[in-house]
């Protein structure tokens, strides 16, 4: 079931490390998925767990999903959610964008 735009206004960063989570599997779902991840990232298998652990993570795995149209296309329809549903839980757990930011 899709999220409506008022249940995306709502979305809380427990929401949103929930679906970073889900993100992370579905990206393990697919060998060459967590390989180009782990490149992009430095990490590896022997860190990759303890890097989950850190709260920083949940939204960096979000953004890389975001960074990616077909990949995070990919996951919303596997989640069956609305790809703005994933930058929204981004926002809950980094704060919004701001243009022109480093």
């Amino acid at each position: 079931m899709r999220h409506s735009s008022k249940e995306r206004q709502s979305i809380s960063p427990e929401f949103g490390r929930s679906l970073a989570a889900s993100a992370l599997a579905f990206l393990a779902a697919d060998a060459e998925r967590l390989q180009r991840f782990l490149n992009l990232t430095g990490l590896g298998p022997h860190n990759l767990r303890d890097a989950a652990e850190d709260p920083a993570f949940h939204g960096s795995v979000l953004e890389y999903m975001l960074a990616d149209e077909e990949l995070l296309l990919r996951f919303a329809a596997d989640s069956d959610l609305e790809p703005e549903t994933v930058a929204l839980a981004h926002q809950a757990l980094c704060g919004p964008a701001h243009v022109g930011d480093p």
